[in-house]
């Protein structure tokens, strides 16, 4: 027989205290931070769902790899563990580490990217446009067909739109250096892509002769969609899946701090031997020797752990149901939400709750605002805040595609009873929503400003 309840396949081990903050001193951080949620302490944060880049539990075979960490700075044992695993998973012939994502990103596209080139993807999530950006690149969304609306429901809703990859690189004859497919979307709601839809996504890119390159964040989660969405996966194991899901690609960027489990570290693959030689003098320059890449030995043991562990099927089957069950909770209490729920975080509907709130005014911040306000849940906003279009003449910004406020749920950290006060929270905000306002931004930098603005309330 089938039980409700949704069990972690894993006992804890060791604890962390909670800070459990009153309204007021949550009332008094929200004026000092400046009605920015990324400007909180972490002991003013009840529930901390800002990202689950990092924040997750480590597991005791985490640990312990940890202290085998040999810090040989050329090398290593440990570099050689780390490689062998990311060779297995992915099938590149070069792996090249990184200290986070975003390192192999910048990494990337200094190699690869020149100015007035154009870059598709599914859809960039921050780091990424601003990288591509910056080397003075267009960073080009090309959804899937329904992908920009959060009541559409899809199986695999973060697929590319292939008739506009087709049409872009057409458009953009010789400007495109490569493409890119985020998997899972996080910018998107967390959804998945296809096989089907990586597999035709290589056939157009080897038409063009162009690089398929994966942002393979949550890979695991990706592969477990595939597994129990689409046709012909159901009896392969989630191993088998991402590694299908690699042969379509040149090479892969990635954030160990999601799907590698661990707290810090990323990595670069690829296939192609002379832009890796490119990148590896890129990661001497910037990072840190090929064989450490700006991390110690014990991180590089501890993401070979975690690479492993992510793949297994107890775990993805808790991962998924989990998240699905705060999004449906949260649902059926009044707060409309990206369905259908996402892998790693639920997806609130900002702009289909606050009607009232203009895009300009940024409703998605206003929400992020009362969740921490209301209860000491601390979310992110994915709105105009993150991804709006500024004026440059001083203008209303040009509005993103959707306001959503994201809750990402650190992995193997919080119990049900957690996720039960984050429903009840959300719920009491969603049940208010006609008294919520809108934000005005005081103070922003030039590049990825949602880190640091400031806000006033109008």
């Amino acid at each position: 027989m089938e039980y409700k309840t949704i069990i972690e396949p894993f006992r804890i081990h060791t604890v962390q205290a909670i800070d459990l903050p009153d309204a007021e001193t949550r009332e008094v951080a929200l004026v000092r931070s400046g009605y920015n949620i990324f400007g909180l302490h972490a002991n003013e944060v009840i529930i901390d769902l800002l990202t689950d880049s990092g924040t997750g539990a480590m597991s005791s075979e985490q640990w312990a790899g940890m202290m085998r960490g040999d810090e040989t700075y050329a090398g290593s044992r440990s570099f050689f563990r780390f490689e062998d695993t990311v060779k297995d998973i992915t099938g590149f012939h070069h792996v090249i580490p990184t200290h986070q994502g975003r390192a192999a990103e910048k990494i990337l596209f200094s190699v690869a990217v020149n100015e007035g080139d154009v870059v598709p993807n599914n859809t960039h999530f921050d780091t990424t446009r601003a990288n591509v950006e910056y080397q003075g690149a267009e960073a080009r969304d090309i959804l899937t067909p329904g992908g920009l609306d959060p009541a559409t429901v899809l199986p695999f809703k973060g697929n590319m739109d292939l008739d506009r990859l087709r049409s872009t690189l057409d458009e953009a004859d010789g400007r495109v250096p490569l493409v890119m497919i985020t998997v899972t979307n996080n910018s998107g709601g967390g959804q998945p892509v296809s096989m089907a839809n990586l597999r035709d996504a290589r056939v157009i890119c080897d038409e063009y002769q162009v690089p398929l390159i994966l942002d393979a964040c949550r890979f695991a989660e990706n592969a477990w969609f595939i597994k129990i969405r689409e046709d012909g996966y159901a009896e392969k194991t989630p191993r088998e899946i991402a590694r299908e899901m690699f042969s379509y690609a040149h090479g892969a960027t990635m954030s160990a701090k999601k799907d590698g489990l661990s707290n810090i570290g990323g990595f670069l693959a690829l296939n192609d031997t002379e832009m890796a030689q490119s990148a590896r003098n890129m990661l001497i320059l910037t990072e840190g020797f090929p064989t450490y890449g700006g991390l110690a030995g014990y991180d590089l043991e501890a993401i070979a752990v975690g690479l492993n562990e992510v793949l297994d099927e107890d775990y993805l089957r808790y991962r998924i149901r989990s998240t699905a069950y705060l999004a449906e909770t949260v649902s059926a209490g009044g707060m409309p939400i990206v369905q259908p729920p996402g892998g790693h975080a639920v997806y609130l509907d900002a702009a289909g709750l606050l009607p009232h709130i203009p895009a300009h005014e940024y409703p998605a911040q206003s929400l992020v605002v009362e969740l921490y306000r209301a209860g000491g849940v601390r979310g992110v906003e994915i709105g105009t805040v993150m991804f709006g279009r500024r004026d440059p003449d001083g203008g209303p910004d040009e509005p993103a595609a959707m306001e959503l406020v994201r809750l990402a749920i650190p992995r193997r950290t919080y119990t049900q009873s957690h996720i039960d006060y984050v429903a009840e929270v959300v719920i009491d905000v969603a049940n208010r929503a006609k008294d919520l306002r809108g934000f005005r931004i005081v103070e922003q930098a030039p590049w990825l400003r949602h880190f640091t603005a400031r806000f006033e309330p109008l």
